[in-house]
C-alpha cells in the first residue's frame, strides 16, 4: 500500500480531536530530514480526547498500529505510513476509530 512516511514530526489526532504523540522514541537513530522515523513497535499516546458516551468520559488514550507489509523496516520494525491501519483505544482497550493523519512528511513515499 503506497503512502508517505510518518516521522516524529507528523501531526496525528484521534477521531475526536485529541493529539497523538509517540510515547517511546526510535532507538536505532534512523532519521528522515533530521527527524526520527516512526515504526509500528513504538508506543503512541493520545492526550486531550474529549470523547464521552452517555455523558461518561471515554477518551482515546493510545493508538495501536498495524504493519502494512510494505517490507520497509527500521531495526526490524515496519515503518508507518500515512495510510497505515490503526485504531485509537480507550484505557479498557475499546476501539474508538482510526487516527487522523493531518500532516505527514511528503519527502519520502513508499510504493
Amino acid at each position: 500500500m503506497p503512502g508517505s512516511l510518518l516521522d516524529a514530526g507528523a501531526v496525528i489526532g484521534c477521531p475526536h480531536g485529541g493529539r497523538v504523540t509517540a510515547a517511546t522514541t526510535p532507538s536505532g537513530g534512523v532519521l528522515s530530514q533530521g527527524v526520527a522515523v516512526a515504526t509500528a513497535t513504538h508506543g503512541y499516546v493520545v492526550t486531550g480526547c474529549p470523547h464521552t458516551v452517555g455523558g461518561v468520559p471515554t477518551p482515546c488514550v493510545s493508538v495501536r498500529w498495524t504493519a502494512d507489509g510494505t517490507g520497509v523496516t527500521v531495526d526490524g520494525a515496519p515503518v508507518l505510513l500515512d495510510t497505515s491501519a490503526a485504531q485509537c483505544l480507550t484505557a479498557a482497550f475499546v476501539p474508538q476509530g482510526p487516527p487522523v493523519v493531518q500532516a505527514a512528511q511528503r519527502k519520502v513515499t513508499i510504493r
